[in-house]
């Protein structure tokens, strides 16, 4: 049968990224408490084109996730990429996979215990010369005061719930259960999924006690990451939605070390 993907294009431009989307594939995880943890992941995956072909081959991406057995591994994401700059003759090759993480956590006072979900992505990818480049991003929700309304204010003070996303560029291996707790001491109070009224007094003192913009926040979580030797590279941004105005607010650091 003829292979159009494989016949000449003539328009003389190479495609950055070409590949399929959306994948929904069994992921393990590692867990640092458990070991390991199953959940399910998004996975998105490209090479890039040169000139000369008209088309890549869809069905190879497909296949090559069909080696794992309906069981990837995250520690195969090195192997995942070869593969497709072999299969798929590429010079550069491009993986997402974005999967819920689940952490137990017990509440403050009561310790009753509950699960958090931290939404998590993993972007890697692999050049001609075969030097690998990955990036681990964690998704954290936390609670926050805002420090001029508690200073303005008779009693009380607005509060928000905000979402932290915090990537990183490592050295050697990072546990999420560890950038999910950088984040969380540096926020007013942590978001707990189950709590007791005892809790919920003492998330909402705690909480108060300890007010922060979003430029607060970020600065902390820069501070934290710029004195680990192990981080080449991060970058932290913080929304905060409002509970009192019409908009969010939003602070960002990125820096290279």
């Amino acid at each position: 049968m003829i292979d159009v993907q494989n016949q000449m294009d003539h328009r003389n431009i190479r495609v950055d990224k070409v590949g399929v989307k959306d994948i929904r594939y069994p992921l393990t995880v590692m867990d640092k408490n458990n070991g390991a943890q199953h959940t399910v992941a998004c996975i998105n995956m490209y090479v890039n084109l040169p000139r000369e072909f008209k088309g890549t081959h869809m069905s190879r991406f497909i296949e090559i996730l069909n080696e794992f057995h309906g069981n990837l591994d995250i520690r195969e994401v090195s192997m995942i990429l070869e593969e497709m700059q072999s299969k798929l003759q590429a010079e550069s090759a491009h993986l997402e996979i974005s999967f819920p993480y689940f952490i137990k956590k017990l509440s403050p006072i009561t310790a009753t215990a509950g699960l958090m979900e931290y939404g998590c992505r993993v972007a890697a990818c692999r050049d001609q010369n075969d030097d690998c480049d990955l990036v681990l991003e964690v998704n954290v929700p936390i609670t926050t005061v805002c420090p001029c309304s508690k200073e303005i204010s008779i009693h009380g003070a607005h509060n928000q719930r905000g979402m932290v996303r915090l990537a990183v560029r490592f050295k050697r291996f990072m546990w999420i259960e560890d950038l999910v707790q950088l984040v969380e001491y540096c926020a007013s109070c942590e978001v707990y999924s189950v709590l007791k009224r005892p809790d919920e007094k003492y998330v909402t003192e705690r909480a108060y006690e300890n007010p922060k913009f979003v430029e607060d926040v970020v600065r902390d979580v820069a501070k934290a990451l710029k004195k680990d030797a192990n981080v080449l590279w991060f970058k932290v941004d913080v929304e905060n939605f409002e509970s009192i105005h019409n908009h969010s607010a939003y602070a960002c650091i990125e820096r290279h070390k």
